[in-house]
């Protein structure tokens, strides 16, 4: 490694819409980086595919890598810096040879975290390395490290928020103009909005992603992305959006973190907000982090979640931190100490929002708010809808319950099929308390 008088030497990996953002911030700020660090932070050398591509940035003074592997473990790198993406294949071999070499790493790649970032913190750790990941949840909010620094003297009680800006897009579209699921849906992925596969946006696994990596820091567990209860939006429809907002609530893909007696909580779910709080209120691709400590209360934290600039400045706020010396575990304490959680389907009761379709005859609505009473569930509001274009014969029946059990809500939700008057599948959506 250099001596701490050196500048601090840079392989980028990924020269993508993050990468070229990092390139500018560096060629830009060269001088305010220096001072803030105590040292300057340069490029010495990148990697990506095709090195003829038009990037709009001069690389020239850069060596170049078509292998990622071999950047990582170049005698003039210091600091590996993987933007690459994908939790497989190029950016897996290279951090871990970046680290079999003796170098830090800083990431933008929550995918390759969640699925590895138990063994690759431990990796790092037996050589004396970190890895710095604020790039990776929540683009430019400085969540990991109010995590792990302000907030490190609090018990954290609740992490909560929307993830993904993508999805949080989507359905603010919905509720602003009264468009459909499949209107927006297309209108997101012509702007480019969306992941080549866009299930791992709206499907939630991206969002998944980023919680169960903050679920790691808040309770000092190992990342269990593969406990997280996960449900996307493409169920959301317009009716349920329009039937919140008359309630006084919107609709987003939250996150919501929790230990408990029984184990870690993880869900990344539709829920029904209050419209007038901070994430009822969050419009377009922003993002919102709700932490919640025993001492410090409830911080809020809101921000572009995404995008060359905020990505990028999430990357050298990690960078100008091992520049200036500043060394944390990668999830805010030892790899060695976290502990594997017990993982708790969501227990925690909630009012939930319940939408059917009801042959309209006499008698129906009491069949099923008698399974809803056998369940031991009582309901706060109850309506019967005209919608336009329904049948005669039909009736959309909308019920808010006080606070119950999830378990309850889903017994219930089995026992409508069998009273024969439901006509479809029935919607529920939590309603959480924010």
């Amino acid at each position: 490694m250099s001596s701490p008088a050196s500048p601090l030497r840079l392989g980028l990996a990924g020269l993508g819409t993050v990468g070229i953002g990092v390139v500018k911030i560096v060629q830009r700020h060269a001088d305010l980086i220096a001072a803030r660090a105590g040292r300057p932070v340069v490029i010495t050398a990148v990697s990506a595919r095709d090195p003829k591509k038009n990037r709009d940035a001069d690389l020239s003074a850069y060596a170049w890598e078509t292998d990622p592997v071999a950047l990582a473990q170049r005698d003039d790198v210091d600091v590996f810096v993987e933007v690459m993406g994908g939790h497989e294949g190029a950016a897996r071999l290279a951090t871990e040879a970046a680290i079999a070499s003796g170098k830090d790493v800083v990431t933008a790649n929550k995918a390759l975290l969640a699925h590895y970032g138990q063994e690759l913190a431990v990796a790092a750790e037996a050589k004396g390395r970190v890895i710095r990941f604020e790039a990776a949840v929540a683009g430019g909010i400085p969540v990991i490290k109010a995590l792990t620094e302000g907030l490190a003297g609090n018990r954290i009680t609740r992490v909560m928020g929307v993830m993904n800006g993508s999805c949080n897009y989507i359905l603010t579209r919905m509720q602003n103009e009264g468009l459909t699921y499949e209107t927006v849906f297309e209108e997101a992925r012509k702007l480019g909005y969306l992941e080549a596969d866009p299930n791992l946006d709206v499907g939630g696994i991206d969002a998944g992603h980023k919680l169960s990596l903050l679920s790691s820091i808040a309770f000092g567990t190992k990342v269990a992305f593969d406990k997280v209860e996960l449900e996307g939006i493409g169920n959301v429809s317009i009716e349920d959006i329009e039937l919140a907002d008359d309630m006084g609530y919107h609709i987003k893909l939250l996150g919501v973190a929790q230990l408990t007696g029984r184990g870690l909580e993880q869900r990344m779910t539709p829920c029904l907000v209050p419209a007038e709080s901070p994430l009822g209120q969050l419009q377009g691709g922003t993002n919102m982090v709700v932490l919640e400590g025993d001492s410090v209360g409830q911080i809020v934290m809101r921000g572009p979640g995404a995008g060359e600039g905020p990505t990028a400045s999430a990357v050298m706020g990690d960078v100008i931190d091992l520049a200036r010396g500043f060394r944390i575990s990668t999830f805010g304490q030892p790899a060695s100490s976290l502990k594997e959680p017990i993982a708790a389907k969501s227990a925690t009761p909630a009012a939930y929002y319940l939408r059917m379709t009801l042959l309209d005859k006499p008698g129906a609505l009491a069949k099923i708010a008698t399974c809803i009473g056998d369940a031991g569930i009582s309901i706060d509001q109850m309506r019967q809808l005209n919608q336009p274009g329904e049948a005669d014969d039909k009736a959309t029946v909308l019920l808010v319950t006080h606070k119950a059990a999830p378990a309850d809500i889903a017994h219930a939700m089995t026992q409508f099929g069998a009273t024969g008057v439901l006509v479809g599948a029935p919607v529920a959506i939590r309603i959480e308390e924010v």
